[in-house]
């Protein structure tokens, strides 16, 4: 089992970036794939971008490809989400989630485990 824990957000100008950070418990951190997500008030939680057990594949959303970049340190316990050139539609709460199989997932039931969430404002 795993319980993780986001941080990193808070209120930035459109344009502006934003560094997420996501600690995880547990010895066996290794061997999650781990994702981000994010989610608005009335909508579904939504994939962001997810990373592979050995950081040699990533997958983003479309919305977010070539701005967010995911990486993960596994010696730390520690899931990334660098945030660049942040556009007010990336405004939501921000959470971060593992999966136990090794293979890449966007679906939210794919993954087992969440954080409780932070909050990015992203303002005109």
């Amino acid at each position: 089992q795993v319980q993780l824990v986001e941080s990193g957000g808070g209120l930035v100008q459109a344009g502006g970036s934003l560094r997420l950070s996501c600690a995880a418990s547990g010895r066996t951190f290794g061997s999650y794939v781990m994702a981000w997500f994010r989610q608005v008030p009335g909508k579904e939680r939504a994939f962001v971008a997810t990373i592979n057990r050995r950081s040699g594949i990533t997958l983003y959303a479309d919305s977010v490809k070539g701005r967010f970049t995911i990486s993960r340190d596994n010696a730390k316990n520690m899931v990334y989400l660098q945030m660049n050139s942040l556009k007010p539609e990336d405004t939501a709460v921000y959470y971060c989630a593992a999966r136990e199989s090794g293979e890449l997932a966007h679906n939210t039931f794919n993954y087992n485990y969440w954080g409780q969430g932070t909050q990015v404002t992203v303002s005109s």
